[in-house]
């Protein structure tokens, strides 16, 4: 299996032994799958069927058009045996070589097709247990605010997970993120119909925000932190042993630090 190598590349960010990049070879591709298996199956609780019990890898065809974001310690080697965190990123012209986006197969995302600027979905994001930091995370938000400048993009979008498959257990989270972040109507996803979970489990004034947002998973907020949105209606999602909420950030905010870092990079005019 290829990495597919869809966008402009940018050069290795380093932050003392660790660095995030692009996978390029399917060494590393390998080693991203092996990761996800382990985080999404061994810790998570996602359900396997006999192929991936077999391989002890998660994978689908969408990873073989996606671009593959990597948090790598040099400390462990170079190569496969460096890769600590990952993350899925897949642009409208990779998704048009499937037919679609992940994101489609839990929620109408037309209204974000129709935007004519670059949008990239974002998707299997993990990092291995010894590497969950705010500096990985950091660094991983970096790496994507480099690609997203490079890349041109507008808008990302992609789904986020609560873990659990009770949408009653997770009553407060949901709500809030309903009455307090939901996206404008124009770019707002809406589950699909027969997947559609309401967000509205409670009334407005029984939940505390605070408490409601301090529950959300850390990947979550760090959307929220950006200005991100999410859709109408949430899913269940058994494989996973997850309920997904579409998540929107529009790129400026990500981008605004990294372009920034990259004017004070350029030579200036010559005497």
């Amino acid at each position: 299996m290829t990495v597919a190598n869809t966008c402009v590349s940018f050069p290795e960010i380093r932050s003392a032994n660790l660095g995030v990049r692009l996978a390029t070879g399917a060494d590393e591709l390998d080693a991203v799958q092996a990761l996800r298996y382990r985080v999404f199956y061994q810790e998570m609780g996602a359900r396997a069927d006999p192929a991936t019990a077999a391989t002890q890898r998660d994978h689908d065809i969408y990873d073989t058009v996606a671009d593959h974001l990597l948090v790598v310690d040099h400390s462990l080697g170079e190569g496969a045996a460096s890769v600590v965190g990952t993350y899925r990123l897949i642009q409208r012209g990779a998704a048009a070589r499937i037919g679609h986006f992940y994101s489609a197969s839990e929620y109408d995302i037309a209204g974000i097709e129709a935007c004519s600027g670059g949008i990239l979905e974002l998707g299997r994001s993990c990092v291995d247990i010894p590497y969950r930091s705010r500096a990985v995370m950091q660094l991983l938000w970096r790496g994507i605010a480099a690609y997203v400048f490079q890349n041109k993009i507008e808008l990302m979008f992609g789904c986020a997970s609560l873990p659990g498959i009770d949408p009653d257990a997770l009553a407060s989270e949901l709500t809030y993120l309903y009455y307090n972040h939901l996206a404008p109507a124009g770019i707002r996803p809406r589950a699909l119909p027969h997947r559609y979970i309401e967000m509205r489990r409670l009334d407005r004034d029984e939940i505390d925000a605070r408490a409601a947002l301090n529950k959300l998973p850390p990947l979550i907020k760090g959307y929220l932190r950006l200005g991100g949105f999410v859709g109408d209606g949430a899913v269940i999602d058994p494989q996973f042993n997850t309920t997904d909420v579409a998540v929107i950030v529009q790129t400026d905010l990500v981008t605004d630090k990294y372009y920034k870092h990259y004017e004070r990079q350029r030579p200036g005019p010559q005497d």
